[in-house]
C-alpha cells in the first residue's frame, strides 16, 4: 500500500487450501460494516483495533485476538493514533468444523463465543503460520494453523445457533436478499423492492436490518465485493469485474473493495495469480 506508513498483503498459500492470509499495518484505515464467508482470526501485534460487533465496540490490543464468525457484520478502525499492526488467518467454516470434530468435544456448527480474547501464545502461533507460509514451509504452516484453531476453540469455542427464518419479517428479508443477489448488477430501489414483496419500504428496511445486521444497500455492497473476489480469483480483470457486479466503474470497485478487503483489487488478484502459478508448478512433472 502506498504512503502514509500503511501496508498490507492479502494472499493465499497453495498448501493451505481454504485459508486466506493477511499481514497489515493500518493507521487511518477504516473498514466499513461487512461480513466474511470465512472465520476471522486476527492476531494483534502492536497498537489497538476497534471493531463494532454485536451491538458494541470491541477493543483488541497487543497480545489479543479479534475473532469473528462467518457472516457476522462488523467494522474496523484504529483505537490509538499509531493504528494497529496484525496478522490474520481466515479459515473456511468447513476446515474449522473438521478441526473441531477431531480435536474438541464441540458438536454442531462450531464458532467463537467472545469476539476478543487475550492470549499472547496464540497470537504468536498465528504470526508463525504467516511466516511459515511466506517461507514455503507447508508442514509448519498446516500444523501451526491447526494448533491455533484447536486452542482457540478450546478456550473460546461453542456451537453456533442455527438461524431459522420463522417470522414474517424474516421471511420477507430472506426474499429481499434473494432478489438483490439475483439482480446485483441492476438492483431495484427500496420502494420498488418493497412493493414487489408486498411490504412497505420502512417495514422491509427494519426486517432486513433485524435479519442481517445492516440495511439492504450496505448488504448489497458487501455481496458485490464477495462476488468480485470470486471473479478476481477466476482471472476476470478488475474493470470487467466492476461492471459484472454492478459498480459504475473500476474506481468505484477499488474504493469499496479496499474498504472491505483491506487491499485494492489489483493487488488482491496478483497475489491470487501467484498462488495459482505455484499450484501449476507443483502439478507439473519434473524435468529430471
Amino acid at each position: 500500500m502506498a504512503g502514509s506508513g500503511e501496508r498490507a498483503r492479502h494472499w493465499r498459500y497453495a498448501e493451505l487450501p481454504g485459508v486466506d492470509l493477511l499481514r497489515a499495518q493500518y493507521i487511518r484505515k477504516t473498514f466499513v460494516r461487512h461480513t466474511h464467508e470465512h472465520f476471522v482470526i486476527a492476531a494483534i501485534a502492536d497498537g489497538v483495533e476497534v471493531f463494532h460487533h454485536g451491538g458494541s465496540d470491541q477493543y483488541a490490543g497487543a497480545g489479543s485476538l479479534a475473532l469473528v464468525n462467518p457472516d457476522t457484520p462488523h467494522t474496523g478502525r484504529a483505537g490509538v493514533p499509531e493504528g494497529w499492526r496484525y496478522g490474520a488467518v481466515y479459515p473456511a467454516p468447513e476446515l474449522v468444523a473438521r478441526i473441531a470434530a477431531e480435536t474438541t468435544s464441540l458438536r454442531g456448527t462450531p464458532g467463537f463465543v467472545r469476539p476478543v480474547i487475550e492470549d499472547p501464545y496464540t497470537v504468536e502461533l498465528v504470526h508463525h503460520v504467516l511466516r511459515a507460509a511466506d517461507e514455503g514451509n507447508a508442514l509448519a504452516a498446516d500444523t501451526l494453523l491447526r494448533v491455533a484453531v484447536t486452542r482457540l476453540l478450546r478456550l473460546n469455542g461453542g456451537a453456533l445457533p442455527r438461524r431459522e427464518v420463522r417470522t414474517a419479517g424474516a421471511r420477507i428479508a430472506a426474499r429481499a436478499r434473494a432478489v438483490l443477489e439475483e439482480r446485483m448488477a441492476d438492483p431495484p430501489s427500496l420502494e420498488r423492492l418493497a412493493a414487489e414483496l408486498g411490504s412497505s419500504p420502512f417495514a422491509l428496511l427494519r426486517a432486513f436490518r433485524d435479519a442481517y445486521g445492516m440495511p439492504p444497500h450496505t448488504w448489497l455492497t458487501d455481496a458485490r465485493v464477495r462476488r468480485a473476489r470470486r471473479l478476481l480469483d477466476a482471472g476476470t480483470t478488475p474493470s470487467e469485474v466492476a461492471v459484472a457486479v454492478g459498480f459504475t466503474d473500476q474506481p468505484h470497485l477499488n474504493r469499496h473493495f479496499a474498504r472491505i478487503v483491506g487491499v485494492p483489487p489489483g493487488a488482491y488478484q496478483r497475489e491470487r495469480k501467484n498462488v495459482q502459478d505455484a499450484r501449476r508448478r507443483l502439478l507439473l512433472p519434473s524435468d529430471a
